[in-house]
């Protein structure tokens, strides 16, 4: 199994950045691939960017430009940096993992991120 551990939610201004770390224990050899999905109040989780174990990228529109995904393989971490952040941009953060041959999935428990405008 894979456990997932987020960190670095807050509230930020419009325009503003912040960057959320996920930490992944256990069966971190089996990941293939990490993202990370958001829900806004009364709307339905969207995934918001992912990271494949060959390091290829994908980002939802919305964020394009202004969001970056990364990995430090040595901290076993998993990064989003969001600049430019937008009021829309409000929502639960949580971080994704989909390991072994199955694709099982693990979720983190969820950060909080509020941009005000």
């Amino acid at each position: 199994q894979v456990q997932l551990v987020e960190s670095g939610g807050g509230l930020v201004q419009a325009g503003g950045s912040l960057r959320l770390s996920c930490a992944a224990s256990g069966s971190i050899f089996s990941i293939n691939t990490m993202a990370w999905y958001r829900q806004a109040p009364g709307k339905q989780r969207e995934l918001v960017a992912a990271i494949s174990s060959g390091g290829s990228t994908n980002y939802a529109d919305s964020v394009k430009g202004r969001f970056t995904i990364s990995e430090d393989n040595a901290k076993n971490t998993v990064y989003l940096q969001m600049n430019s952040l937008k009021p829309e941009d409000t929502a639960v953060y949580y971080c994704n993992a989909e390991y072994g041959s199955s694709w099982w999935e693990s979720w983190g428990q969820g950060t909080e991120v509020t941009v005000s405008s």
